[in-house]
């Protein structure tokens, strides 16, 4: 199965700028049309899924920008419909809409998603995740991306929210090397959705796409099927406020992928429609299915 490319990538390069707390959930309210767009692209290209634009949406975020939390509930449910709205345009019903929860830090925007370890405890991060993850839950999508997790405490906080709630979801880590970004091992990590149903599937995001093939085999041992959605490996400059390096993401690399056990591939930041088209061209004669 393939999931589709970076919502944020491709929404910058047809002229949105995302220089928000929001990041592309400000487009939520001030340009939908542009995210089912997006969406819709991924689609054509050969995607299987939608990733919507709530990844960095928060509560507090909305309240900063004078939206209300009736408001924010709105244009939290609008991110599911968006792209629904962009699978019918495509003629789809196969296609999956996932309704994207970021981790906590992504929500303070100051990369603090790749370092994890943000002082709260475990209860706490519940408090903060649980009204989106309501919301989000109860707006119709086909599944729940919790993604770019960077450490165990967060993932166990999120997956308990999961089974009371009772929905689909998978569980994917940002990564480094051979332990997440907070540095624990990966096999603790994936440990956390050993045993818990509602977890459907396990793998890594937005890390390099050398960090991927290890990492499959580790999220494997859970007995779940395994996604991986990484960056290009262009590496951010924070200090120049942008990309640097070359990509080195190729769809030969997501035949790599399947051949060691992935089920679902597709990428993260700096990968757009043509690098899914590509894979989607490459991955064809396996039939890839559900």
């Amino acid at each position: 199965m393939i999931n589709d490319g970076g919502l944020a990538t491709e929404l910058e390069a047809r002229g949105n700028d995302l220089s928000d707390p929001l990041w592309s959930a400000r487009l939520l309210a001030d340009a939908p049309q542009e995210i089912t767009a997006v969406h819709a692209a991924y689609f054509r290209a050969g995607a299987m899924i939608a990733t919507t634009a709530s990844y960095q949406a928060s509560f507090e975020g909305f309240a900063a920008r004078g939206i209300d939390r009736d408001g924010a509930v709105r244009l939290l449910r609008r991110s599911v419909e968006l792209a629904e709205m962009a699978r019918d345009q495509v003629g789809g019903g196969a296609q999956w809409v996932a309704a994207s929860v970021g981790p906590y830090g992504a929500a303070l925007a100051d990369g603090s998603e790749y370092r994890g370890r943000y002082g709260l405890s475990g209860a706490q991060l519940e408090r903060w995740h649980q009204p989106r993850l309501e919301v989000l839950a109860d707006a119709g999508a086909d599944i729940i991306a919790v993604e770019t997790v960077p450490d165990i405490d967060e993932a166990e906080a999120l997956v308990n929210l999961i089974q009371r709630l009772g929905v689909p979801a998978w569980l994917s880590y940002t990564i480094e090397g051979s332990r997440t970004r907070a540095g624990q091992p990966l096999a603790d990590a994936f440990a956390v959705a050993a045993g818990v149903p509602e977890i459907v599937a396990v793998g890594v995001n937005c890390c390099a796409p050398d960090d991927v093939l290890p990492a499959i085999a580790v999220a494997a041992e859970t007995g779940k099927p395994v996604i991986v959605y990484p960056n290009s490996g262009e590496r951010w400059d924070r200090e120049h406020h942008g990309w640097a390096g070359s990509s080195r993401f190729a769809a030969q690399l997501a035949q790599r992928w399947v051949s060691a056990g992935a089920r679902i591939v597709g990428g993260c930041c700096r990968v757009g429609p043509a690098e899914i088209a590509e894979i989607a061209r490459v991955l064809a004669p396996r039939h890839l299915g559900n």
